[in-house]
C-alpha cells in the first residue's frame, strides 16, 4: 500500500492537469492582429530571414534559450532501467529545475531507442530546435560514446549531468578540501568507490585541475581497478592502477580522499581510520552514503565530509551546476561545452564558497556561522549568487576556448542582467523555510484540529522540520479522522483543551474591568479560537493558525481581543503576496481594515513593506488612489491618502514611498515618466490600498484571472505570531503561512 507521502506526490503530479510542464506563450495573442503577427503572414518574414541568415534563428525564435533533456530511462536515479516512459517524470523535473534556477525551457525527449547509433541519429535529427542538449539518465557505456559523437557532429552544447554534474560540484569541494587541509591536487591520494559515469568524469576533470592519474586508484564491484585485469572498457583502463592493490580496504591505506559514487555501506569505520590524517570523505550515494555521516566523522573527527544528503553539512547537489552551465553557454551561444568551462565552472563555485555569505544566505539556511571551512566547502543550493559567478565564468571560458558564437564582451552587464534573472528565479518560501528549519522547533496551535486540510498540512510540517503542531479538539475524534484519511501524527501533539480552567481564569484577569465575569470567561473559552490565542498569550503556545473551518473574523476577533496590536506597530493589517512569473507585487490591506483613517493607513503602508523585507524583497510602496498626485486634491479620500504618506515618511524616512497615484501609475515605469518628481524610481511592488474593498477586490480578481499564485492574507501587528487562513485553503497554503507565523515567532524571540 502507498504511503501518504507516495499518495500526494501522485496527486502532485496528477493535479488539475497531469505532470509538471506547460507550453506559454511569450507574446500576446489577443486580437487579429497579434494572431497576424504571430501566424500567417507575419511570421513569413522571420522565416525568410532565418532563410537568408541561419544564425537569426536565435533572434527571431526561441532556440536560444530552450534545451532537450534527452533520456532513453536506462539507467534513471536508482531504479535503473525502467524504460523511457517511466522516466519521463524525471525529466519533467529536471525541466523544472532548469527553469527554476536559471530561466531555461526545456522539451523532455523520451526515446524508445538502446543503441548509440539510434540515440544519435534522432538527437542529431532535432537538435535545430535546440540552444542544447541535457543528456540524462543513459547507463554506461553507452552514454560515454553518445556524448563524445554528439560534441564531435552537432554545433550546440552537450552536457551529460549524471557525469559532469557532479564532477563539477565535487570538484569545487575538493579544491576548497585540500586548501583546508595544507595538500596540493597534485599529490593528493584519492580512492573512487564506483567506476560508472560519474565516477569516470569526476576522475577526469579532477586531473583536469591538477590531480595526479597515479594518485588516483578506482573500485567498482570487482574490486581495484588494475592494469592487469582482462577485457577493461577504455573509460576503465583510462584510470587502472599499477599498485598492488585488490579491495576498497587495501586502497583505503593511507588515502587522503575518498570520493563515493556507488551504493550505501561500502564504507566502514575501520576503513575510514587508516586513511591519512585530515582524510576528505566525500559520501555521495543518495539516499544512504556510503558511510553515515555520523559516523564518518565520529571515527574521524579531523575528517571533512560531504555528502549528497541536504541534512548534512557540504552537500555535493547537481542543481549546482548544470542550470548555470548551460546558462552560460546558451548566452554566449556555445557551440560545445569544453572542458576549459567546465573547469571554469568548477573554480567559480570554489570561489564563491570562499567569499563571505551574505545576511541573506545565513538567515535563509539559520546559521549565523556559516563560513569558508571545513562544514562549508561548497555554497549552497539556494545561494541566489551561484548564477552570478557560475554563468560568467563558463561564457568567458567559452570565448577563451574559441567556441561562443559570440562572445559576451561586457562581463559586468550580463551579470547585472543576471542579477535581474534572480529576482525572478527564486521560490519566495525557500528562505523562511531554511530559517524555520535551522532554529528550535516552534509550537504552533491549530484550533481546527480536526480538519482533514490541517492534519494533512500537520503531517508536512512535522516531516519537513517547520514546528510542532498542536491539533486542538476531541482527540479521538482527531484520530479517527487522521486514520481516515492516512495521516500519521508522529510529532504531532493532540490537545483537547486540557487548560480550560487556567487559560480562562488568566482571560478573565486580562478583561475583568471589560465587562467579562469569571463564568463568562469559562463560557467564552469554550470556542477554540479564543483558547487557541490564550494558549499564544500564556506561553503553551509559540503561534497560532486559524482556519480553514471558520469565517476569516471568527479567528481573527479572539486574536485582536487576547493579544491586541503589539508595540512597534501602529495598526494590525493584512498582506497578500501576489507572485507571478516576473514579478512579486505585496497588497495591503485586503482583509483587516474596511474604511481606515490616515494613522492606519500609513500603519498599512508600513506593515505591507515589513513584510516584503521579510521575504528579502527591497520594498517601493505606492499608496493607492484614483487621483494621480493631487489631481483631486480637495478630495476627502485623497487628503486622506496624503496625510498618510506624511505619516509614514515621518516615521520611516528609509522606505521608498510615494503617492497618491493610480494603480497603473504605480507598475508602469514608463508611465512614471510623465511625473518626474516621483520618488519611486522604479515599478512599485507595494501596493497600499485606500480601503478594503478595493484591495479585496483587486486581490481576487487577480487570483482568478491573473494567473497570480497568492500567499496570504498574512497578518502583520499583533502582539502574537497569528494568522488565519482562508475556508478552502490548500495543503500547500496552509503550510506557507504556517511557514510565515513560525518567522513571525522567531522575530518576536530575537532568534
Amino acid at each position: 500500500m502507498a504511503s501518504e507521502f507516495d499518495q500526494e506526490a501522485l496527486a502532485y503530479h496528477e493535479g488539475r492537469r497531469p505532470g509538471k510542464l506547460e507550453v506559454v506563450p511569450t507574446k500576446p495573442l489577443q486580437t487579429q492582429r497579434d494572431l497576424s503577427l504571430a501566424y500567417t503572414p507575419g511570421v513569413a518574414e522571420a522565416c525568410l530571414r532565418i532563410h537568408a541568415t541561419p544564425s537569426d534563428v536565435f533572434r527571431y525564435t526561441a532556440k536560444g534559450n530552450l534545451v532537450a533533456v534527452v533520456t532513453n530511462g536506462t539507467a534513471v536515479l536508482g531504479l535503473g532501467d525502467i524504460g523511457p516512459e517511466a522516466g519521463k517524470p524525471v525529466m519533467e523535473g529536471k525541466a523544472n529545475l532548469f527553469k527554476k534556477f536559471a530561466d531555461i525551457d526545456v522539451f523532455d525527449i523520451e526515446l524508445d531507442a538502446h543503441t548509440v547509433e539510434e540515440m544519435l541519429a534522432v538527437c542529431k535529427a532535432i537538435a535545430p530546435t535546440f540552444g542544447g542538449i541535457n543528456l540524462e539518465d543513459i547507463k554506461a557505456p553507452e552514454c560515454f560514446e553518445l556524448e563524445r559523437r554528439l560534441q564531435e557532429e552537432v554545433d550546440i552544447p552537450v552536457f551529460h549531468d549524471d557525469q559532469h554534474g557532479t564532477a563539477i560540484i565535487s570538484a569545487a569541494a575538493l579544491l576548497n578540501a585540500v586548501e583546508l587541509t595544507g595538500r596540493e591536487m597534485a599529490s593528493t591520494r584519492i580512492v573512487f568507490s564506483g567506476a560508472g559515469a560519474a565516477a569516470v568524469a569526476c576522475a577526469k576533470l579532477y586531473v583536469s585541475l591538477g590531480a595526479s592519474r597515479e594518485n588516483i586508484v578506482m573500485c567498482d564491484s570487482r574490486g581495484v581497478i588494475r592494469a592487469d585485469r582482462p577485457h577493461l572498457p577504455e573509460e576503465k583502463a583510462e584510470f587502472a592502477t599499477t599498485r598492488d592493490l585488490t579491495d576498497l580496504a587495501s586502497a583505503m591505506v593511507d588515502a587522503d580522499c575518498f570520493i563515493g559514487l556507488s551504493v550505501g555501506g561500502v564504507l566502514s569505520a575501520d576503513m575510514v581510520r587508516v586513511m591519512a590524517p585530515k582524510p576528505l570523505i566525500f559520501a555521495m550515494a543518495n539516499p544512504d552514503p556510503e558511510i553515515p555521516y555520523a559516523l564518518a566523522k565520529s571515527t574521524r573527527p579531523d575528517a571533512i565530509v560531504a555528502t549528497g544528503r541536504s541534512d548534512h553539512p557540504n552537500q555535493v547537489n547537481n542543481v549546482l551546476g548544470f542550470p548555470f552551465v548551460f546558462r552560460g553557454a546558451l548566452d554566449c551561444r556555445a557551440r560545445k561545452i569544453t572542458e576549459e568551462m567546465k573547469v571554469a565552472a568548477t573554480q567559480a563555485l570554489a570561489r564563491l564558497a570562499r567569499h563571505d555569505v551574505p545576511d541573506s544566505v545565513r538567515k535563509a539556511y539559520g546559521s549565523s556561522d556559516l563560513r569558508f571551512g571545513p562544514d562549508y566547502i561548497i555554497p549552497k543550493p539556494f545561494d541566489p549568487r551561484v548564477l552570478l559567478f557560475v554563468a560568467p565564468a563558463v561564457a568567458e571560458a567559452a570565448a577563451a576556448s574559441g567556441v561562443a558564437r559570440e562572445p559576451i564582451t561586457n562581463i559586468e552587464a550580463y551579470r547585472e542582467q543576471l542579477h535581474r534573472l534572480v529576482e525572478r528565479s527564486r521560490g519566495l518560501m525557500h528562505p523562511l523555510i531554511r530559517r524555520a528549519r535551522s532554529a528550535p522547533q516552534q509550537k504552533i496551535v491549530f484550533p481546527d484540529g480536526t480538519n482533514p486540510a490541517i492534519l494533512r498540512a500537520a503531517q508536512v510540517l512535522v516531516e519537513e522540520r517547520i514546528c510542532s503542531p498542536i491539533l486542538l479538539g476531541p482527540i479521538e475524534k482527531i484520530r479517527r479522522r487522521a486514520e481516515e484519511h492516512g495521516v500519521v501524527l508522529d510529532g504531532i501533539t493532540l490537545h483537547h483543551m486540557d487548560l480550560r480552567d487556567e487559560l480562562a481564569d488568566a482571560f478573565w484577569k486580562l478583561r475583568q474591568r471589560k465587562g467579562v465575569t469569571l463564568p463568562a470567561a469559562r463560557a467564552i473559552l469554550e470556542d477554540r479560537d479564543y483558547y487557541a490565542a490564550m494558549m499564544v498569550k500564556q506561553g503553551f503556545a509559540d503561534g497560532l493558525v486559524g482556519g480553514p473551518g471558520r469565517a476569516y473574523k471568527h479567528t481573527l476577533r479572539p486574536a485582536l481581543r487576547i493579544l491586541g496590536v503589539d508595540d512597534d506597530h501602529m495598526a494590525v493589517s493584512g498582506v497578500y503576496v501576489m507572485m507571478f512569473d516576473d514579478q512579486k507585487l505585496f497588497f495591503g490591506d485586503c482583509t483587516v481594515n474596511v474604511d481606515p483613517k490616515a494613522r492606519t493607513l500609513a500603519a498599512i503602508a508600513m506593515n505591507t513593506a515589513e513584510v516584503a523585507e521579510a521575504f528579502g524583497v527591497v520594498p517601493r510602496a505606492a499608496m493607492l488612489s484614483f487621483s494621480d498626485f493631487g489631481e483631486h486634491r480637495r478630495h476627502p479620500k485623497v487628503e486622506r491618502v496624503q496625510e498618510a504618506l506624511s505619516i509614514v515618511r515621518e516615521v520611516r524616512p528609509d522606505l521608498e514611498i510615494d503617492g497618491e497615484m493610480q494603480a497603473d501609475t504605480a507598475i508602469d515605469p514608463d508611465k512614471q515618466k510623465h511625473f518626474p518628481f516621483s520618488q519611486l524610481t522604479d515599478a512599485a511592488n507595494v501596493l497600499v490600498f485606500p480601503d478594503l474593498t478595493s484591495g479585496n477586490i483587486a486581490y481576487k480578481l487577480l487570483d482568478k484571472l491573473g494567473a497570480a499564485e497568492v500567499l496570504g492574507p498574512l497578518l502583520v501587528g499583533l502582539s502574537g505570531a497569528v494568522n488565519v487562513i482562508p475556508v478552502h485553503a490548500t495543503v500547500r497554503e496552509i503550510v506557507n503561512t504556517t511557514t510565515w507565523t513560525v518567522t513571525q515567532a522567531l522575530d518576536a524571540k530575537g532568534l
